[in-house]
């Protein structure tokens, strides 16, 4: 038997306004993840006691959950495009109110919590704490955050990339303080689709990171012949470090230190000091070390997954095949740390320069 939202907040039905209410405060007290809660038994309640002000007794299906939680999708993929493209600046219109909002509690140094964005997307919880930290709950959809201090979030942003105009795509910018997923792999929160995140002064912590490649027929109305159009995720930290999982498909990451697991298919990375966890660098990556740093390849497997054309260059402008580092044993056999100043001195009879401009293509210049 399905429950419903009053027996979800332990209230009979047919509670007063108060009495819920009531309920509700004392349930998110115990079980609002800064107190300790589970994150997952704090969104339920709270989804319940948003349904009661609206006199909604049952909770959604999983079946209504999950068409609330995805795009529109139509008979026609005219019809879907346009469905999306209106629900997509909606909730970017959502965030620039939910930005004078932010800001207007920053000036007063003053704590709140709404909810915004879009009943058919999702909308997501935030909430400027007393630390002056803000809180985002729920999947981030479309639109900018700009905020002069830490951002913690629990859910997964994404960008609508078939829009073309900027002030609709999905940035978030903090001045100062980190940006964090909380547990993003063990509740598969993900970073896709062309989002960008600058942080100036902190860190950025989060999971995996995608980009997107959209297969588009070509604009001179030949048939059967398509091209590739590129929406690049971008994460941006000059004076901090990235920590991140696994980084795929048209990324870009910019840090003075840089952690990953593994990068996989056309992926710019560039930092002071470089791990890699995992057994994986493939498919036009570009890792470019600068003066000073190193890198490290953590797996000890001889069995490293390089593909020929992954480069590792230097801020100099040298440049080395992984692959011939692999072979040189500087790769899978010990997780050796490998300095800039090393690598500045050391040739290999394999070593070819991959002549693809890499540097011009991700907006760097040496």
């Amino acid at each position: 038997m399905v429950e419903n939202n009053y027996e979800i907040l332990g209230v009979i039905q047919g509670a007063s306004k108060h009495e819920i209410r009531e309920a509700f405060r004392k349930l998110a007290l115990q079980l609002h993840a800064d107190r300790g809660g589970a994150d997952a038994k704090f969104i339920k309640i709270k989804q319940a006691f948003d349904d009661l002000k609206i006199g909604k007794v049952y909770p959604d299906s999983p079946a209504e959950k999950h068409k609330k939680a995805r795009f529109y999708s139509g008979e026609s993929e005219e019809e879907q495009r346009r469905r999306n493209l209106i629900l997509s600046k909606d909730v970017a219109r959502e965030m620039k109110t939910a930005q004078e909002w932010v800001a207007a509690l920053n000036r007063a140094d003053a704590t709140g919590v709404r909810l915004f964005g879009s009943k058919e997307l999702g909308q997501v919880e935030i909430e400027r704490k007393a630390t002056k930290a803000i809180s985002i709950k729920g999947k981030f959809w479309a639109g900018t955050l700009n905020y002069d201090g830490p951002i913690i979030m629990w859910g997964s942003l994404t960008n609508p990339y078939f829009i073309d105009e900027e002030k609709y795509k999905t940035r978030i910018h903090v001045t100062n303080g980190k940006f964090s997923i909380i547990d993003p792999l063990e509740n598969g929160f993900i970073i896709e689709n062309g989002v960008k995140i600058t942080v100036d002064n902190g860190d950025i912590i989060v999971g995996d990171v995608f980009g997107k490649k959209e297969l588009l027929p070509d604009p001179s109305g030949k048939v059967g012949v398509f091209i590739t159009k590129e929406h690049l995720t971008e994460l941006i930290a000059l004076k901090g470090k990235i920590v991140a999982g696994f980084i795929r498909n048209t990324v870009k990451l910019e840090a003075d230190e840089i952690l990953v697991i593994t990068l996989d298919d056309n992926v710019y990375v560039k930092g002071r000091k470089i791990s890699i966890l995992g057994p994986k660098v493939t498919f036009d990556c570009v890792i470019e070390l600068k003066k000073g740093g190193s890198i490290k390849f953590h797996d000890q497997g001889s069995g490293f997954d390089i593909s020929d054309d992954a480069i590792l260059k230097l801020e100099n402008g040298k440049e080395f095949r992984l692959h011939d580092l692999k072979i040189s044993e500087l790769i899978g056999f010990g997780g050796k740390e490998i300095t800039y100043e090393f690598l500045e001195n050391f040739t290999t009879k394999r070593f070819q320069s991959s002549g693809k401009g890499w540097a011009e293509k991700f907006g760097f210049s040496d």
